[in-house]
């Protein structure tokens, strides 16, 4: 008689086979108790999370995971949303994280920290069921930073998914007596920068001391709202007609604009061939606006155009295509080899028209401040897309805001004014240098160009208004006072990118 017969018939209680007591114990815990693994996009979500603050770009980073994990449609959306989403909201986040965790977020591990952001957006700021939320939360939590941390974060997401949005922002922002910080902290914007664009408002003339307030606070809600995906069909090279095979759609703010509203601007063959791309149309309407202008004098009669700060390519890459289309012969200059390798790339399919028009198309590699002692007066059109914070595309760099700080717009503001006078240095009399940034910032803007005219006594403005027209011909509304040209998302539907065109006199 064998073992397990004699334990049976002294009335003792067998035990079942490891392998069965092991099943019998998973199907008897409650589901949120089971380890087990969390969904693709979800996880997906997380991995960028951690290389963004690894110091990665959002815009770089997810993509590249997206291809990896194979994630496309729908789970594709999702984790975009997330990503971007828990990274522009994590100052609110991270205040009602800490009230709900009871502890400030700088004693809570980073990588616990990133899940529970990501946690409190799909409860907070996305249509996901609030149990859904709460259980897929602590099961990454489980599988990224270990069972101990999964009830702390099952703990604090219960303590979230407790309150509405507005009940935690009227929570979190009780003790500010500052609106403008209150401001900040409801549409998670540092102080600073929320101050900043505050006094670009008023200095642009785009909100009097009565409506500065509600300006701000359109601008900074948008700033929260995903942008669309723009695109430009660089003239000579594709067509919007082509575009619109691919399923964009014509926006009529840019003549050469369209926008993708669902798939991957990649599978397009003109994007991914290098004659179209994707660009927002604030920059595709300065570029438009340099290259629509009258130029004079000797600068008129032996044309050539130059983009100073061509890296990555995005406008350099219009600018070219239009200068092509004359016969003008075109350079780029960037500073980073690695950028003007991108630069290279960028017009692949621009040097092999230029090569076919027998024109002359350059990418050169070095110091744009050294330009006009390369090219003195060289040159009759030159773009200065200058380096800067980068306040006017906070919503399409959901990291930019957390990253910058006040003391880099003083570091930047004297590297735009050398950029600056090397452009002009290397414009010939009578010709024209348009100066971009993608940030509102006065200091990186109005100032640099109003010091600039100080010190030099051969520039004068030229009203750049006129120059910015729709794709029927008419000027854009809201453009306010001149001669300087600020775009707005709030207002015109573009970055906040601001535009002087200066003309070299003498």
């Amino acid at each position: 008689m064998s073992d397990d017969e004699h334990r049976a018939r002294r009335g003792e209680r067998q035990r079942p086979p490891a392998r069965e007591r092991s099943a019998r114990h998973r199907s008897e815990q409650r589901p949120s108790e089971r380890a087990r693994r969390t969904d693709p996009a979800r996880l997906t979500a997380y991995t960028a999370m951690r290389e963004i603050a690894d110091g990665a770009y959002a815009n770089l980073a997810l993509p590249r995971l997206l291809r990896d994990k194979r994630l496309t449609g729908r789970d594709a959306g999702f984790a975009t949303e997330l990503v971007y989403g828990a990274t522009r909201m994590s100052g609110l986040y991270d205040a009602i994280i800490a009230s709900a965790a009871g502890r400030p977020v700088g004693k809570i591990d980073a990588n616990v920290l990133d899940t529970l952001r990501l946690g409190a957006h799909q409860v907070l700021g996305m249509r996901v069921a609030t149990h859904a939320a709460v259980d897929e939360t602590v099961a990454l939590a489980r599988q990224v930073n270990g069972a101990g941390a999964a009830g702390f974060v099952n703990a604090v997401m219960r303590r979230i998914s407790e309150r509405d949005p507005d009940e935690w922002v009227d929570l979190v922002t009780q003790g500010i007596t500052d609106p403008v910080e209150r401001l900040a902290m409801r549409t998670s914007h540092p102080v600073w920068v929320a101050k900043a664009l505050r006094a670009a408002l008023i200095g642009h003339g785009a909100a009097t001391p009565d409506d500065v307030e509600a300006s701000l606070t359109a601008l900074l809600e948008v700033d929260n709202e995903p942008a669309k995906v723009s695109l430009v069909a660089r003239p000579g090279l594709s067509s919007l007609d082509e575009l619109e095979g691919w399923g964009a759609t014509r926006t009529g703010l840019s003549p050469v604009g369209a926008v993708l509203d669902e798939g991957d601007p990649g599978a397009i063959d003109a994007v991914r061939d290098g004659r179209a791309a994707v660009q927002d149309e604030g920059s595709q309407l300065l570029v438009l606006a340099l290259a629509s202008a009258n130029v004079e004098g000797p600068a008129a009669a032996d044309e050539r155009w130059l983009d100073l700060c061509a890296g990555p390519g995005g406008k350099a890459g219009l600018l070219a295509a239009l200068a092509i289309e004359r016969r003008i012969p075109f350079v780029a200059n960037e500073i980073s080899e690695h950028r003007a390798d991108l630069v290279w790339q960028t017009l692949a399919a621009a040097r092999a028209a230029a090569r076919d028009a027998d024109t002359s198309l350059k990418v050169r590699h070095g110091d744009g401040r050294d330009m006009g002692e390369v090219d003195p007066a060289a040159y009759s059109r030159v773009l200065i897309d200058a380096p800067c914070t980068g306040l006017g595309a906070l919503r399409r760099r959901p990291e930019a805001r957390w990253r910058r700080s006040p003391g880099d717009v003083a570091a930047l503001a004297w590297l735009q004014r050398e950029l600056l006078s090397a452009g002009i240095d290397a414009t010939a009399p009578g010709g024209l240098v348009g100066y971009a940034t993608c940030s509102p910032h006065l200091n990186e803007t109005r100032f640099v160009v109003a010091d600039l005219l100080k010190r030099r006594d051969d520039i004068e403005v030229v009203d750049a208004r006129g120059l910015f027209v729709d794709a029927s011909g008419e000027q854009l509304p809201a453009l306010r006072e001149g001669p300087y040209v600020q775009l707005w998302p709030h207002v015109h539907g573009t970055d906040a990118m601001f535009f002087a065109l200066l003309r070299k006199t003498g």
